[in-house]
């Protein structure tokens, strides 16, 4: 009962501070016409902005909690549309500070020791402040100079509280209407409450920029700020100072005498890099995450929000992406039926003819007036119709594509940056989807079932002693079960000893 009325009141507050923003959208407004009057009734009128910037406006009002939700929505067009995932993107993750002397606190409590003990000086004064942690300069025992960002007090306390509620949210709207079911919420509010208790456990944040700035040790064209990692712990996170400029400060970058093409041309390079090459990305490069330090490289900080994606995906994005640009729809739509995407039984003409839809706008334009980002978002648009499960990991990074062209935009808005990636690309499509790579693939597979097949002829001797011994006694029917799963095993296996016998005579002739 408490919680159902800590709820209602929470409730109250929410629906007050929306209602002022006029913050709810029609969309989910028209599936209840009697919410839909009451809502005419109560809601402020003639608020300025779009329903996506009003809704942001809202979510900023309300907390950190929520900051963190309208950020997470902001990847997920197929549930609030694309306008509105635009105008969520620009939610200035922007809090007031907390004083020093709390940020103080945490760190001794963290650590077990003084301050005094880990740094030689520690400015009061936040840097940044944003809706889970703050950040402060200092100089460590040790004579380093570094930036110290530091958990906000009770943020994790108010976080359960405002997943809890999320989540009776959630349960109370697809009760109330039936037709939200589709958007699947709760598992919404899953991967919200799972990612965010990531983030705010900045030892994970450490990690993700550890490995980050190992996939780039021999790579001139990204650098990571080096962690300290005995001044770093579940509620501080302690990394190099960076000194230098923001990626939207053209003119000052320019002053110091470094060409903003080759900073795009490294932008493109190390993106692209993340994304293809490592399967492990930045997916919050906005101007305020990205520097360019005192020797001219990009830099990035703030490793909260990170993305994957296994081989098999990126093959599936490099198919894709070529299939637009050549033209070759029918090669699209395939891609997609081979990866799973979209179910067997859908129409792959009719895929292929929305796949069309979408690309031929692109045909016999110049590439860099092509948004890679804005081509992922219309074809996920396309495939909700085609019953295409979504795929977070691809939301993340279409949002990433978007902000990392925006950065490239500033930096020279008459270059697009997957045009100076073009050799990059060419050389990974050789390496990773030629004829050469194929053969490989196809090899490693024959040898992976291969290796396979001690394992099952021990099992089946196995099964053939123990029924031979009396030791086991089934059904006639589940024998015949067994064999024919058996024969059905086989027949890979058998096919991969061909493929490898085949491979041994080419290398014996070779050899020969």
């Amino acid at each position: 009962m408490f919680r159902i009325l800590r709820n209602l009141v929470r409730m109250a507050v929410i629906g007050r501070t929306v209602a002022r923003h006029d913050a709810l959208p029609t969309s989910l407004l028209g599936t209840a016409p009697g919410l839909l009057w009451l809502w005419r009734r109560i809601a402020r009128k003639d608020v300025p902005g779009r329903e996506g910037q009003r809704l942001a406006r809202a979510l900023a009002e309300l907390g950190p909690t929520y900051i963190k939700l309208g950020q997470l929505l902001s990847t997920r067009s197929d549930l609030v549309g694309e306008r509105m995932a635009v105008d969520l993107a620009e939610l200035q993750d922007k809090l007031p500070p907390f004083p020093g002397d709390q940020a103080r606190a945490i760190i001794e409590a963290e650590f077990g020791l003084p301050v005094q003990a880990l740094f030689q000086s520690f400015d009061d004064r936040p840097v940044a402040a944003a809706s889970i942690a703050q950040v402060h300069f200092a100089v460590t025992a040790d004579g380093d100079e570094v930036a110290v960002k530091v958990l906000r007090p009770g943020i994790l306390a108010a976080f359960e509280r405002d997943i809890d509620l999320f989540y009776w949210l959630a349960a109370l709207a697809e009760w109330v209407l039936p037709r939200l079911k589709r958007l699947r919420l709760r598992e919404v509010v899953d991967t919200f409450a799972r990612t965010s208790r990531l983030e705010m456990d900045l030892r994970m944040e450490a990690a993700a920029a550890s490995e980050l700035a190992s996939n780039f040790k021999s790579d001139p064209s990204f650098n990571v700020p080096k962690i300290d990692w005995e001044r770093t712990g579940a509620r501080v996170l302690t990394l190099e100072r960076i000194r230098g400029f923001k990626v939207d400060e053209p003119a000052r970058i320019s002053a110091a005498g470094f060409d903003r093409d080759e900073i795009l041309a490294m932008a493109s390079a190390s993106f692209f890099n993340q994304v293809f090459r490592d399967g492990f990305f930045h997916a919050d490069l906005h101007p305020g995450n990205l520097f360019i330090n005192e020797q001219g490289t990009i830099t990035a900080v703030d490793f909260g929000i990170m993305g994957r994606l296994d081989r098999s995906t990126r093959y599936y994005l490099a198919d894709m992406l070529i299939g637009f640009l050549t033209g070759d729809y029918r090669r699209v739509a395939v891609v997609h039926f081979e990866a799973g995407y979209v179910p067997p039984h859908q129409s792959i003409e009719l895929f292929t003819q929305a796949c069309r839809a979408i690309g031929e706008p692109l045909q016999n334009k110049p590439l860099n007036e092509i948004s890679v980002g804005r081509l992922l978002a219309q074809l996920f648009a396309v495939t909700e119709q085609f019953e295409m499960e979504t795929q977070p990991q691809l939301l993340l990074l279409q949002k990433s594509m978007l902000t990392a062209e925006g950065v490239g935009r500033l930096l020279n808005p008459n270059i697009n940056m997957w045009e100076l990636a073009r050799p990059l690309i060419e050389e990974w499509m050789r390496e990773n989807r030629g004829p050469e790579a194929q053969f490989i693939d196809d090899a490693g597979a024959a040898l992976s079932t291969i290796r396979r097949l001690p394992a099952l002829v021990r099992e089946a001797e196995r099964v053939t002693r123990d029924m031979a011994d009396g030791g086991v006694r089934l059904h006639p029917q589940t024998v015949r079960q067994i064999l024919a799963g058996w024969d059905r095993r086989r027949r890979p296996d058998r096919a991969a000893l061909w493929v490898i016998a085949a491979l041994l005579a080419v290398i014996a002739l070779g050899l020969a």
